[in-house]
């Protein structure tokens, strides 16, 4: 395993930090309230970032979301790049390559991910299009909740067959917006009819895509994955603003970095964020090498879980009262790392399914 980035990867990472750390300021942030930030989604797709993940790779897509995770940006990054450019990119036809992929990468189509925990959206009148390669059908069924809904253009379905369906938002019976714990433009899907076009298909293989992965299979896992490493970022910035503030904030004479369990605190913390970072690096490389990889990715769900929940609480608590305040920019970082562990699933839950799994090939090879 090497996670050393390649010139390109590198190369983005650093435009994307100047680019957060140009537009995703407390300012701007306080202002966007709940809704996304266009004028930010607009710099990032102008700079060619969303665009150049299909070649990036999944590790490259990780390296830019811990840079968004540093500032807590409000935009569907992750969403888009995960549901949208990396699904159609491994698993579209030629056809919906052609058609979806530019769009994704410069910004005019927007897509976010509905995939219920207990299937609830059914598909029907499906039809092939064998000259396409795809087929057509109509959704119905209730999303209770979607992140990003309220920014996107389209929406990625897994129906109760675990299938996969693209469908504009326009598309949609209702959608209602949903208050989340983070400010993610969230909303509740409801579908009667919409009419979608099934993803995966065709059999076209690409970099992009793992020789044996199922279409739901390969982007439930590439989910966690990212949002694991947007997990990363979203701690390593809490981290770093904590440690600013004891480094500077004074008590009886001595700066509150000087105390022993200060230190210790935010150590245990500098330990849980390199957990989640490397943990969600070997699944992201994994995917990028063609390997099998979705225990690797459960693995990285789990730390970024656990570890970022505990990691958000250590940046909040080490800034004493100043922590509590809800229009501290600390604070922001605690709402999206609680936000991160709902979304990835808590950990109890996450560590039952990677052990199932592991009996599962277990079982398998013997």
């Amino acid at each position: 395993m090497d996670f050393t980035p390649t010139e390109e990867q590198a190369a983005a990472r650093d435009l994307a930090a100047r680019i957060f750390g140009d537009l995703a300021t407390p300012e701007r942030l306080t202002a966007a309230g709940t809704d996304g930030d266009p004028e930010l989604w607009k710099a990032l797709c102008a700079a060619g970032l969303v665009g150049a993940v299909e070649e990036l790779g999944l590790l490259g897509l990780v390296l830019l979301l811990e840079e968004q995770g540093r500032t807590t940006a409000q935009v569907p990054f992750a969403s888009t790049c995960v549901y949208g450019l990396l699904a159609v990119a491994a698993h579209g036809s030629p056809e919906q390559r052609e058609r979806l992929l530019p769009g994704i990468g410069d910004g005019s189509v927007v897509v976010c991910g509905a995939f219920p925990a207990q299937g609830g959206v059914r598909a029907r009148g499906v039809r092939g299009e064998a000259e396409r390669g795809s087929a057509q059908g109509e959704l119905t069924g209730t999303v209770p909740v979607v992140p990003w809904l309220r920014d996107a253009t389209h929406v990625l379905v897994a129906d109760e067959e675990r299938e996969l369906w693209l469908t504009p938002v326009a598309e949609a019976a209702r959608v209602e917006a949903v208050e989340l714990t983070a400010p993610w433009s969230a909303g509740r899907l409801t579908l009667d009819g919409a009419s979608a076009e099934r993803l995966g298909a065709d059999v076209h293989r690409s970099r992009s895509r793992p020789p044996t992965a199922g279409p739901y299979t390969d982007v439930l896992a590439t989910a966690r994955t990212a949002f694991a490493g947007l997990q990363a970022g979203v701690c390593a910035g809490s981290l770093a603003r904590a440690v600013a503030h004891v480094n500077t904030r004074e008590q009886f004479g001595r700066p509150l970095a000087t105390r022993q369990a200060v230190q210790l605190r935010a150590a245990d913390a500098h330990m849980d964020v390199e957990a989640i970072r490397v943990t969600a690096y070997e699944a992201a490389w994994r995917r990028d090498a063609g390997l099998p990889y979705a225990t690797h990715a459960l693995t990285a769900a789990w730390w970024a879980s656990e570890a970022g929940s505990r990691v958000v609480h250590t940046g909040q608590h080490l800034h004493g009262g100043a922590g509590a305040d809800l229009d501290h920019p600390v604070h922001r970082h605690f709402l999206w790392g609680r936000q991160l562990d709902a979304y990835l699933g808590c950990g109890g839950e996450v560590l039952q399914e990677l052990g199932e799994l592991i009996v599962g090939e277990e079982e398998a090879r013997s």
